[in-house]
């Protein structure tokens, strides 16, 4: 398509040079990276702050947002903006005014000083129907007050972008120097809790991009909570005397952050000491344990994916997101699977026989059941207490 429409003030340029044609919102400009849909009627704020949407521009399937705004407390990462979180954002409807007495911002306004170029009014369903029947393409997103955009140009740059897969971006979603967490889980009136004067448990996390709700997740079980980069050795790890390990969650490509990453959790696992991973931070354990992680066709984003835990029959309703899996038949004899998605059947926990180590590919730390998977924060501590007694 050369010509656009009247009034057109952003567009979604796809690498096969499909364009879909709406209303600019928030920041001006344009941005690369994996187009992705999820599917989540609430948490949009959230979903834009998490650092594992780093480089990627997430469709709203649900299509009204905006209704509660945005505000200071509900955010994901530990600090930047759009450079290590979501680069976009796509929307049915142009975002509607805050509704909410926690907003301290219309969501245009917050996604503008972020730097997330949005846009709105395309029809999310045929974009959806794409990614289901072709994969997450490779797209650019751009916004122009004044409707001029050079289309060849970002047809090129969407075609010429090389993807995720390959790509570490953990390194600079984490932190550059250890620091400790001191906040619990939110609660009202009173708002996020405040740390245990005597905490029980000493837990170093590994940041390949850690959300915030993990660490506060972690504070609630009355764990001092101590945050170190992701290059950080294991010497340095375990010379901190940890009564457990936490392994994050995070943007980018599970075997190129694991270069680095995978021979330092080797190394605690044979530590015996208990280690906890979630998301990207399961991926690398299974890698380390000797399995492999392979790219998915559209993944899993979203806040309503069923999940059985295999060890108690259980089934929970989880927060998702991730484009990698673990390949189950790659899972070597000592580690069983301990999770399953029960939307596809793919691999969604792991633990090893005999020692204290076990991970999930969702996120026990959001709140979509609400608190379907808090139990996992608990099964951590019950490992931290055996391993302490």
């Amino acid at each position: 398509m050369s010509e656009l429409l009247p009034g057109v003030t952003g567009v979604l340029v796809l690498a096969d040079g499909t364009v879909f044609q709406g209303v600019g919102v928030g920041a001006a400009g344009d941005a690369v990276g994996e187009v992705c849909f999820n599917t989540a009627m609430t948490g949009y704020q959230e979903i834009l702050t998490d650092p594992s949407y780093m480089a990627q521009i997430v469709a709203f399937t649900f299509p009204h947002m905006g209704n509660v705004g945005a505000n200071v407390e509900d955010l994901e990462q530990m600090s930047g903006g759009a450079s290590t979180a979501a680069r976009g954002a796509i929307f049915r409807d142009v975002p509607t005014p805050p509704a909410n007495w926690r907003a301290d911002s219309d969501l245009d306004g917050w996604m503008t000083r972020r730097g997330v170029v949005g846009l709105a009014g395309i029809d999310t369903r045929a974009l959806t129907l794409t990614i289901r029947e072709k994969g997450m393409p490779n797209g650019v997103i751009a916004h122009a007050p004044d409707g001029k955009f050079d289309l060849p140009a970002l047809k090129a740059k969407a075609r010429e972008w090389g993807g995720i897969e390959g790509l570490d971006l953990a390194k600079d979603a984490s932190c550059l120097q250890p620091f400790v967490f001191e906040e619990g889980l939110y609660s009202w009136p009173e708002g996020y809790a405040k740390p245990s004067a005597t905490p029980k448990y000493d837990v170093v996390v590994m940041d390949y991009g850690v959300k915030r709700n993990i660490l506060r997740s972690l504070v609630s079980i009355g764990a001092r909570v101590t945050v170190v980069p992701a290059s950080t050795s294991a010497e340095d790890v375990l010379a901190r005397k940890p009564d457990g390990v936490l392994l994050s969650n995070g943007p980018g490509d599970p075997a190129a952050t694991g270069a680095y990453a995978v021979p330092e959790i080797r190394k605690l696992v044979d530590s015996g000491t208990p280690i906890f991973g979630i998301c990207l931070g399961h991926q690398m354990m299974a890698l380390a344990l000797g399995a492999q992680t392979v790219k998915m066709d559209q993944g899993h984003h979203g806040a309503n994916h069923p999940v059985k835990d295999l060890t108690t029959g259980k089934v929970e309703i989880v927060s998702m997101n991730h484009g990698f899996t673990v390949d189950r038949d790659s899972l070597p004899t000592p580690v069983k699977e301990s999770h399953i998605s029960l939307f596809d059947g793919t691999n969604a926990g792991l633990e090893l026989e005999g020692r204290p180590v076990f991970s999930v590919q969702h996120h026990p730390e959001a709140s979509p059941g609400p608190t379907d998977s808090l139990y996992l924060f608990e099964r951590f501590a019950g490992l931290m207490d055996k391993a302490k007694a």
